[in-house]
């Protein structure tokens, strides 16, 4: 059976259980959640991603609330005192998420499926990077996840960069898991390491690209002068979940097999 009323704290988990075929044992979601489009309308919101309203999300009776992140540490803990299930998990790499997708359909009863899913997904994966192989050669990718403070590419983006067909420029801050430590003291660090392509998720803010390319000292970094600074919407790369390994995944290699075809 698992549990029979869910609360998602954060959007992978609502779009996984979506795609698990399990939604109806949710009873809320986060109010940043946007995928699937039809949760929004479905589904009671009731959690930022920093907070969320106790007294709210203890009337919708969940047996089981799920998280993500130490950054959600403190709102688990008032959920945990007001006498809930909470269950929080920490993923960073692409095989911790497909590890957490695994947790969470056992969770639901919903491995079979699961496994289905993530098979079709590794395939997909398998079938880019072999593409990816075969370019003479690969861009050079800035991956901005903040502005102010710069903050690069968190791990699972990190790799997916690199399934793409790209090179992270800043890989060692990549297999940092804090974003303190993903911070670039130096402006002018990432401009030094020549990216051939920008791209920005500026965590649910938009990506400004003539921002970037106005930076002091930006002017000749290869992609500032192809014009090649990119969006990728944060619900699509930064939410460490189904989204990442799909949509976000098939954006990065477009940009990188448009940049390749160019050469």
């Amino acid at each position: 059976m698992g549990p029979q009323r869910i609360v998602c704290l954060t959007e992978e988990t609502t779009e996984w259980l979506y795609l698990l075929g399990e939604e109806a044992r949710i009873v809320g979601i986060s109010g940043y959640t946007v995928r699937p489009r039809r949760a929004r309308a479905a589904k009671p919101r009731g959690a930022a991603f920093h907070d969320g309203k106790i007294d709210k999300i203890v009337e919708l009776q969940p047996d089981l609330v799920i998280g993500f992140s130490d950054m959600q540490a403190a709102l688990a803990d008032k959920l945990i005192r007001a006498g809930l299930n909470v269950f929080v998990t920490n993923q960073r790499s692409v095989a911790e998420i497909f590890g957490t997708l695994r947790l969470v359909a056992g969770l639901v009863g919903a491995s079979a499926k699961a496994e289905a899913w993530i098979a079709a997904c590794e395939a997909r994966h398998r079938e880019i990077a072999t593409a990816a192989a075969a370019w003479p050669r690969r861009p050079r990718v800035y991956f901005e996840e903040w502005d102010e403070p710069m903050i690069s590419a968190i791990q699972w983006v990190s790799e997916l960069i690199g399934t793409a067909g790209g090179d992270d420029v800043f890989p060692e801050l990549g297999r940092q898991r804090m974003g303190r430590d993903r911070v670039i003291a130096d402006a002018l660090a990432p401009a030094h390491r020549a990216p051939d392509l920008i791209v920005g998720s500026w965590c649910g803010k938009k990506f400004r690209p003539e921002k970037v390319a106005a930076r002091p000292g930006w002017a000749e970094v290869p992609a500032v002068r192809a014009g090649r600074l990119h969006e990728i919407k944060s619900c699509d790369i930064l939410q460490p979940g189904p989204a990442a390994l799909t949509d976000g995944l098939e954006q990065l290699h477009r940009l990188c097999a448009a940049w390749a075809a160019a050469q």
